[in-house]
């Protein structure tokens, strides 16, 4: 019997001394779902890079699309943790509805809007997109794409709105004006000077006059629904410091202090 206790005992000295070795329990990890203007694509995924390093526990999946969309989406009741937009109006939209955290937001970014077309393109300004020779011009979605927001309000600044009606060309989103000046489905586009930056194969015209259109403001802010309050107030944090302001500014983004 004495044997069979001293048996025992050992046996649970062993399991103890096991589960010791084996040191804490893996945090189990947060996935962060972010939803963020489509321009954003290129600086967002090197800031994804540096975060999950520096935060091994924390996963970030972006949904990247116009922020009308994503306005919409966080509307009828699509998981986001942390929205950026590329304009004021959707965000608001949002904060009317009670739909977010009004105390973190923040404006965090700035851009321009320019004028871009091919590389081989003979248009010297915006006064050029009424020539014959430019059939088709892309902007994005007025109503859902904050870019073609912008760019109705510089080209009805400039007098050229209802002229350039019949050679239209709407995009989803900022980046798929892009592509269709890349690939030549159109002869020219407005885009921000950020998405302009990411190509070689376009090049910039003109910018947009000053005072043409209203001042091109991201604002973010925490989603009430969020679930994950803490570890998305630290992404939101992170995206305001010295780190993440070098690579927004890497690819042309103005950073608002």
């Amino acid at each position: 019997m004495k044997r069979i206790l001293v048996f025992l005992a050992l046996m649970l000295f062993i399991v103890a001394s096991l589960t010791g070795c084996g040191g804490k329990k893996e945090q189990a990890k947060t996935e962060l779902t972010i939803s963020a203007a489509a321009s954003l694509q290129d600086a967002a995924a090197e800031l994804k890079t540096i975060y999950e390093k520096q935060h091994p526990n924390v996963t970030i999946t972006y949904n990247l699309a116009a922020s009308g969309t994503l306005q919409k989406q966080i509307e009828e009741g699509a998981p986001s943790d942390l929205f950026i937009s590329a304009g004021k109006s959707q965000m608001d939209a949002l904060a009317q509805k009670g739909l977010l955290i009004d105390s973190t937001r923040k404006d965090l970014l700035g851009n321009e809007l320019v004028l871009i077309a091919g590389k081989d393109s003979t248009l010297a300004g915006f006064d050029g997109l009424i020539s014959e020779s430019v059939k088709k011009i892309s902007i994005g979605t007025p109503e859902t794409v904050p870019a073609g927001q912008y760019a109705k309000e510089t080209l009805t600044a400039l007098k050229l709105w209802d002229q350039l009606q019949p050679k239209m060309v709407l995009a989803k989103d900022v980046r798929q004006v892009l592509t269709y000046v890349e690939t030549g489905n159109v002869d020219a586009g407005l885009v921000y000077r950020t998405d302009a930056a990411t190509s070689t194969n376009i090049k910039i015209i003109a910018a947009a006059p000053a005072n043409s259109n209203k001042p091109i403001v991201y604002p973010m802010a925490l989603i009430k629904s969020t679930k994950n309050q803490k570890e998305a107030e630290a992404f939101a944090a992170f995206l305001t410091t010295d780190e993440a302001v070098k690579v927004f500014e890497k690819y042309g983004f103005k950073v608002l202090k």
